[in-house]
């Protein structure tokens, strides 16, 4: 439980009441509002300017969210009928992103805990996808999930497997050595001059292709480890399409080449997040990450839930992508906690990392 003063009355910050959360760890820039556990805003602006460049441009991500973070956060507690007065508690994600982009997201967010007298508490990012199963929206969930799970966070930035034991409570199981999936998909993309972000092209393309039409490698697939490795899917597709097709890929072939890039990425993803849930003996799977509404990943981990016997809960697409809304999920808790940042926490670019065989590393502290 958290206590502050607010205009000469000790306010509580308790199940009910309204915590406004900042999101600004890339190229989106997100705030939300909750109520307990229901979503009463979830406002995001993406940065389309990255597109030409074919990734994002760090400086230009910061200018952008300096130029509407104010009037995100505004939108945000307009749609919820509130104003900022009525905010109890504030959350930030404060690592792992771009350092300039969680600059401005965090300095927002200790201005108004400044002038507002709120409590602030800084929240990883990849914890947010983590809990982000327990928005109300998720798909396929007919009741609430439970702990423990295996969680497979895989986005643009991210690709690493997590058991999860309960609020705050996990271990970094496995994780990407060189790319990330997402990264993967955008790369490949660029290659095939579909332009950025390539993850949904590749996705839509490749509903009208043959997925067994090339045969596209699948690292580590039978390693017996946790571990990811995509740079060598990378390789192989420049390498397949300048044997084949040195001027571009044309148009009828494409279709084919997308389905086949997507199913041996997705095969991976879902083996080793199976793999992991029967290590551990869970039965319950998480996937979450702004490559989790990939359609077919989607579909393959339902599937293979199915045939097991296990449970997969997959956020809606709104909340896969970087959003306030999952940050807010993991705000609450802490706050109901009695954490507190304080206006001195720093923002930083590294992400949790897959223990090597030595032994395990604990969940750091937020």
């Amino acid at each position: 439980m958290c206590v502050t003063v607010r205009g000469g009355r000790v306010r509580t910050f308790n199940q009910d009441s309204y915590l406004l959360a900042i999101e600004s760890s890339c190229d989106e820039t997100s705030a939300a509002v909750l109520r307990g556990a229901d979503v009463l805003s979830n406002i995001v602006s993406s940065q389309l300017e990255h597109s030409k460049w074919g990734g994002v441009v760090p400086e230009l991500a910061s200018r952008a969210h300096v130029q509407v973070i104010n009037q995100v956060v505004a939108a945000a507690l307009v749609e919820a009928g509130l104003t900022i007065e009525d905010i109890d508690g504030l959350a930030v994600t404060a690592r792992p992103g771009l350092l300039g982009s969680l600059v401005v997201g965090s300095n927002f967010a200790k201005g108004l805990s400044l002038r507002y007298g709120l409590p602030l508490v800084a929240v990883d990012h990849v914890e947010g996808h983590v809990y982000s199963a327990f928005l109300e929206k998720a798909e396929n969930t007919n009741a609430a999930i439970e702990f423990p799970f295996v969680a497979l966070v895989v986005s643009g930035g991210h690709t690493s497997l997590f058991n999860v034991r309960g609020w705050g409570e996990y271990d970094v199981i496995g994780g990407t050595r060189d790319d990330a999936a997402g990264e993967a998909f955008d790369k490949s993309a660029k290659m095939l001059g579909l332009g950025y972000p390539g993850g949904i092209q590749i996705d839509t393309l490749a509903e009208n292709g043959n997925p067994a039409a090339i045969a596209f490698p699948r690292a580590m697939m039978h390693d017996d480890s946790l571990d990811f490795s995509f740079s060598g899917l990378k390789t192989s597709v420049r390498t397949y399409i300048q044997k084949n097709f040195p001027d571009g890929v044309p148009g009828e072939h494409m279709p084919d080449v997308c389905a086949s890039l997507r199913a041996a990425i997705v095969d991976v993803l879902v083996g080793k997040t199976f793999r992991a849930a029967q290590r551990y003996a869970v039965n319950s799977i998480v996937v979450a990450g702004g490559v989790s509404a990939n359609s077919l990943l989607r579909e393959s981990m339902y599937a293979r839930a199915k045939k097991m016997g296990m449970r997969v809960v997959i956020p809606a697409p709104g909340y896969c992508t970087d959003n306030a809304a999952m940050i807010a999920v993991v705000g609450r808790r802490m706050l109901l906690a009695g954490q507190r940042s304080g206006l001195d926490f720093t923002v930083a670019a590294n992400a949790l990392r897959a223990v090597r065989p030595k032994g395990r590393r604990k969940k750091q502290g937020a």
